[in-house]
């Protein structure tokens, strides 16, 4: 990785090129990044740069995973989309905050067995074992607790043996 003063020389798809590059195969470091990045681009009401583990208590990465526009998100999450950015600058308001941690569970399973790239398709995929109702449909109706059921039962290998 070049120093400081050369990084700042570089085309903004040349830096990021690079930075792929050096860690091509850690998926998880990526997606940490993508969100520290994002956090620090938006950053919170005072206008100071974000530190790790703020900007929505990962929420970024979430929606960002699940291929969600924030107008999409707020509306699974039944509201404007004015709270949810704020949601994402101070932090997710205690009334939700069950909601969102059953998102973001859903959200690390999902991507611990599948691949990144196809996670979007699969939440958006009627669940025949649900009557057709999608995993998007479950957040939409407010039941994250269904929702993260749901993706354990997808991957309850065990359960493939009976």
């Amino acid at each position: 990785m070049p120093p400081q003063t050369a990084i700042r020389k570089l085309r903004p798809e040349e830096a990021a090129e690079r930075l792929f590059r050096a860690h091509e195969g850690d998926s998880v470091w990526l997606d940490r990044f993508a969100e520290c990045l994002a956090g620090y681009r938006e950053g919170p009401a005072g206008g100071t740069s974000l530190t790790a583990g703020q900007s929505g208590s990962g929420l970024v990465r979430t929606i960002g995973v699940w291929q969600l526009s924030q107008a999409k998100a707020a509306a699974l999450f039944g509201v404007s989309r004015q709270a949810f950015a704020k949601w994402l600058q101070r932090g997710v308001p205690a009334e939700h905050a069950v909601a969102v941690a059953d998102l973001k569970a859903a959200t690390d399973l999902l991507e611990r067995y599948l691949k990144r790239d196809r996670i979007p398709a699969v939440v958006r995929r009627p669940i025949r074992r649900l009557d057709g109702v999608t995993l998007l449909d479950l957040l939409g109706a407010g039941d994250t607790n269904r929702l993260l059921s749901a993706c354990r039962d997808m991957f309850d290998f065990e359960r493939a043996h009976r």
